[in-house]
């Protein structure tokens, strides 16, 4: 994994992207014609867990571009977006920024799990996944989809199937399937092929939909 200094994050590079772009392109034709459409565009993950998981709470259901807006109303009131300042800011706060009120309790919830260290955001990194997962669905508002999300764009896990996913469904059935419907069935059955790089397939059929990579 290689490290990007900015000026106001680490962004991290997932090691394996080229390696895996060959197998992909090798194996499977859909693979071969749509990766080089996207030329160096790669996966980049941020390093703070708690920002991450944050971001994915504020824009669950939400379009990007709302998303957004309110990400930057909360960055106002919370701009070290640490838990404490979360936890400061109240429910009353974090509500003005246009979350519902279900959101700030989620936020609430996900900074007082940090504060009170039941989660071990520090050994996320050497965990199987599963066991990620696990203790992340063990905060308010993170389901699955949440967990999986925080795998892909935070640690950079490189097999990650999320079957929840509306754009990774969408771009299966246009890319493998005409436009047809698909199932998750269907979708474990195409992403057998990718195996051990489904996290790369999956985000190379987000940029089938979406061509500019949305910020975690």
């Amino acid at each position: 994994m290689q490290n990007i200094i900015t000026a106001d994050t680490k962004i991290h590079v997932a090691a394996y992207w080229e390696d895996a772009k060959v197998e992909l392109m090798k194996r499977d034709r859909i693979m071969r014609k749509l990766i080089p459409q996207f030329g160096d565009l790669h996966l980049t993950g941020r390093s703070e867990p708690f920002t991450t998981l944050a971001r994915s709470v504020i824009g669950q259901q939400i379009s990007i571009k709302s998303a957004e807006a309110v990400w930057q109303k909360f960055l106002l009131i919370c701009p070290k977006c640490s838990p404490s300042q979360v936890l400061k800011a109240g429910h009353e706060q974090l509500a003005a920024c246009g979350l519902s009120k279900r959101k700030a309790e989620y936020i609430l919830d996900l900074a007082e799990h940090f504060k009170a260290k039941r989660v071990h955001a520090d050994k996320w990194a050497s965990m199987d996944d599963e066991d990620v997962i696990a203790e992340l669905i063990q905060i308010r508002g993170i389901g699955r989809w949440t967990a999986e999300m925080f795998l892909i764009f935070n640690l950079l896990r490189p097999n990650i199937l999320p079957l929840d996913d509306v754009g990774l469904l969408k771009g299966i059935s246009v890319n493998y399937f005409s436009g047809e419907p698909v199932s998750r069935s269907d979708a474990r059955e195409v992403s057998a092929n990718w195996e051990p790089w489904r996290t790369v397939a999956t985000w190379y059929l987000w940029r089938s939909l979406e061509p500019i990579p949305v910020a975690y």
